[in-house]
């Protein structure tokens, strides 16, 4: 299936980078603040560094076969049985992700931009364009990303030099007032929303990348450029808001945005700053959608996916509009349900993988030799 198509290093580096930023250039200030207050940009360092771990261990799950996807690994190590229940929870957790952003998508514009819109036809839209951008293929996908990275890059120095001069030093202060205990579970949160879900990734990964060692360093590079960007974002709104006000806005990135007056001329710019989470939330979001719908397509040994798309695009958009009846609900299920999830799909079954490859490694190699 699919074993002409390609992108290179640099392609897949931007994707990396865009899955990683995802909605977290949004919402990830005002989670941490809540719990580390003025401390929370060190948080998201930690988280940072925690999270080059986690990728490190998907890089070296994926090269044991670099012919195969994460399904196909499943399939390999567990037996085609356990590999596809295995694979089922993995295209779920997918699928549900892709719904959740959707949701997120539509909510933001309905709440923020058009208000007098129904959310379903901006989330049909949305899907729309979802849809398109996986029927069209990984690498239509992958060189828009690559268009649409350079611009993003640009967007975010520009806003971050015009924000630079309201940076006020002691919002920061004291440094290291929350305690090591709160800091670490909160970093912990953070590397499960931008680092953990990454496992979606390994669809791509290193099956479809034409350099594979090229590719490990730019999956590891993507990461903590992305986690740089949301380091630089969580500083910036601490010390611009303060940590009580980062913590009390659903989207302090946003309002960060608004504060941005330069000679009483350049002024409610928060639209560039919309622009750039929805790039980010877009490509996240194809990433998820496209994964799930490869997975079901492998689970079932088809030869195409493209059939799977539309269906699985209706189901999308369906669950978009009944996963959360609001966005308080959002924000419990995302601390709790959401976090279980995917420690579960996104690290706790790599780690089972691990040892079952272990404990079968002799035997598989000798099929793959044969």
């Amino acid at each position: 299936m699919m074993h002409n198509i390609k992108i290179n290093s640099n392609q897949f580096l931007v994707l990396v980078i865009f899955f990683t930023i995802g909605t977290s250039i949004l919402e990830v200030p005002s989670v941490l603040a809540a719990k580390t207050n003025q401390d929370a940009w060190i948080t998201a360092i930690i988280g940072t560094g925690i999270g080059l771990l986690v990728v490190w261990f998907f890089t070296a799950i994926a090269l044991w076969f670099p012919h195969l996807t994460y399904v196909q690994i499943n399939q390999k190590v567990y037996g085609k049985w356990i590999g596809n229940a295995v694979s089922v929870l993995f295209a779920m957790m997918s699928l549900l992700y892709a719904s959740t952003l959707l949701f997120q998508s539509g909510n933001f514009f309905n709440t923020h931009i058009m208000p007098n819109t129904p959310l379903s036809a901006l989330n049909i839209l949305m899907a729309g364009v979802v849809v398109m951008g996986v029927y069209l293929g990984l690498e239509t996908i992958a060189r828009s990303a690559e268009i649409f990275g350079a611009f993003f890059i640009i967007i975010f120095i520009i806003f971050t030099v015009l924000i630079a001069p309201d940076i006020q030093v002691d919002h920061l202060k004291p440094v290291f007032e929350a305690e090591p205990k709160t800091m670490i579970k909160s970093s912990i949160f953070y590397v499960l929303m931008s680092s953990g879900n990454a496992i979606v990734l390994l669809m791509i990964f290193p099956a479809f990348v034409n350099d594979v060692k090229q590719a490990k360093k730019t999956f590891l590079l993507g990461n903590l450029i992305g986690g740089l960007i949301i380091i630089l974002i969580t500083f910036l709104s601490i010390s611009v808001l303060g940590a009580g006000k980062t913590a009390n806005e659903i989207y302090p990135s946003y309002e960060l945005a608004k504060r941005i007056s330069v000679g009483n001329f350049i002024e409610r710019i928060e639209v560039l700053m919309a622009l750039l989470w929805i790039l980010s939330l877009y490509f996240k979001m194809i990433l998820y959608f496209y994964a799930a719908v490869l997975a079901i397509a492998q689970i079932f040994y088809l030869k195409d996916y493209r059939p799977l798309i539309m269906p699985i695009g209706i189901i999308t958009v369906v669950l978009s509009l009944v996963i959360y009846p609001n966005i308080i609900y959002k924000q419990n299920w995302d601390n709790t349900t959401g976090n279980s999830l995917t420690l579960v799909v996104g690290i706790i079954f790599p780690l089972l993988l691990v040892i079952v490859y272990g404990i079968r490694r002799k035997g598989l190699k000798k099929e793959v030799t044969k």
